[in-house]
């Protein structure tokens, strides 16, 4: 019998499961033996646990330094498995690794694998391009019962990054409503591809084809970024997009002109829509807006945040409205441009609404503000109503003008043989060129050509129309009571 450390006797030379399970609790601890330094401590409460003596290293006096892993409990561990781990540390050693330091590691790592959730790794990622910080979301979110809008982003933006405030919350929004609620709470690492496809697929059977495409890049994304920080190796998104149905065509945004072969056919569509939208009863300032927006084609989020002070040499040679790149179409970098500003020539016409709304709405900073609080912007449905009561739902949206004017006035360019101009009215649009660089030069260049198209396309669209001004206190609606429709 060898005895030490209050442990009693080895017994047997071979273990089996009989042998184990016989084995009773005595006054003292014992050990039951196996093989290859193996062996079952069997404690005074009857407690089986799988031990292995081993030697590495040296100790304080230079002999071989004594050591003991611990492989788990019985029945737990069984007979097999201890033997498993007991092989496994020998591996070890022969490499000449510490099996009690390796399995400190690992525990580590797995410790570390484990805070590194989907949602945590996803959480950084956003951080990085959106400039964000989720802290100070959340603590805007907890502060106001829930709610929040990307309007608010500069509370909790802590630097500058790629993306807009506009993408940032589309983004942290559909993680958080599809992906997080499934896959969040998971270690990073054992995500694997049917998974996610099965997260996905579901996302794809509510009908939101277009969303699950969507969210498979966003997660692609956050595994990229895991394999550069060392937190996974594998990116099970990356393919996935061959096992989703394809994305339905995008819904082209309707314009009265859809569908018109001639010239004649377009511009009396667009000049009839104005007709009958004018003829309807609300704000003159909302039908102001509106022929503003088809005298410049500019998009309907410019013209709602539109500002006094963005208008220049109104009464001069070259009226200009000149539009912070801020607030132009594009992710930050765009939106940070240096001389980055849409310049848009002004018209005749255009001034005189701008002349008829000064009446209204001069004395504040906005040029069509809401109709509640003269502080903020006209709402994005406003001009979209006016449409639907003039009877054009379905038929033409406020970004239809810009199909109209891009249309109509690149035909007639080819028409007259003026083929630069087709490059000229992609400038007047504002559309982002491929080439950064070459779009930052050009904003600025071509006015000349640029305000006589903007001056000959009003021309064309406003032929014999009624002054601005005739909608300057008008009925702004109909009674809701009484036969007919009564103004009041």
């Amino acid at each position: 019998m060898v005895s030490g450390h209050g442990i009693h006797g080895i017994e047997g030379r071979m273990l089996n499961d009989a042998k184990i399970k016989a084995a009773k609790p005595r006054d003292k601890d014992y050990r039951l033996s196996d093989s290859g330094q193996l062996y079952l401590q069997v404690s005074r409460a009857g407690g089986k646990h799988w031990r292995m003596n081993y030697t590495y290293g040296k100790n304080a006096k230079g002999s071989p330094a004594q050591k003991t892993l611990a492989f788990g409990s019985y029945p737990a561990v069984s007979l097999v498995e201890a033997r498993a781990k007991r092989d496994a540390a020998k591996l070890l050693l022969r490499d000449g690794k510490d099996p009690a330091v390796e399995k400190r590691i690992a525990v580590k790592v797995r410790t570390e694998e484990n805070a590194n959730t989907f949602q945590a790794v996803a959480e950084r990622w956003f951080e990085l391009n959106s400039g964000w910080s989720m802290e100070k979301l959340r603590a805007y979110r907890d502060a106001n019962a829930g709610k929040w809008s990307h309007k608010s982003a500069e509370r909790w933006k802590t630097s500058p990054a790629p993306w807009s405030a506009v993408h940032s919350a589309d983004v942290i929004t559909s993680l958080e409503r599809d992906i997080f609620p499934e896959i969040g709470a998971l270690p990073i690492t054992v995500i694997k591809a049917p998974k996610l496809l099965d997260v996905l697929q579901r996302i794809e059977k509510r009908g939101a084809i277009e969303t699950a495409h969507r969210l498979r890049q966003r997660c692609a994304g956050v595994f990229a970024y895991g394999i550069g920080a060392g937190l996974c190796e594998m990116n099970p998104a990356a393919g996935l997009g061959a096992n989703l149905k394809d994305k339905p065509r995008p819904k082209k945004q309707p314009s009265i002109i859809d569908g018109k072969r001639t010239q004649e056919a377009r511009i009396e569509a667009i000049r009839q829509m104005l007709l009958d939208c004018e003829a309807e009863r609300c704000r003159a300032t909302t039908k102001l807006a509106l022929r503003f927006i088809a005298l410049t084609a500019v998009r309907p989020n410019e013209v709602h945040g539109a500002r006094w002070d963005e208008m220049h040499d109104l009464d001069g040679p070259e009226p200009t409205w000149i539009i912070p790149a801020a607030r132009m179409k594009g992710d930050e970098g765009r939106k940070g441009e240096v001389d980055g500003d849409h310049m848009v020539p002004l018209s005749r016409q255009a001034i005189a609404v701008l002349d008829a709304a000064r009446m209204v709405t001069g004395g504040f900073p906005l040029i069509f503000p809401g109709e509640r609080n003269p502080h903020r912007p006209m709402s994005e449905n406003t001009l979209r109503e006016l449409l639907i009561r003039g009877g054009y739902g379905g038929r033409h949206v406020p970004h239809g003008c810009r199909a109209a004017f891009s249309t109509y006035m690149n035909e007639r360019a080819k028409l007259l043989g003026n083929v630069d101009d087709r490059a000229i009215i992609d400038l007047m649009l504002a559309h982002v060129p491929s080439n950064r660089v070459e779009g930052s030069y050009n904003r600025a260049a071509y006015m000349e050509r640029r305000r006589e198209l903007a001056q000959e396309w009003a021309d064309i669209l406003l032929d014999g129309f009624w002054p601005p001004e005739i909608h300057l206190g008008q009925p702004i609606r109909y009674a809701a009571t009484g036969p007919g429709r009564v103004t009041i």
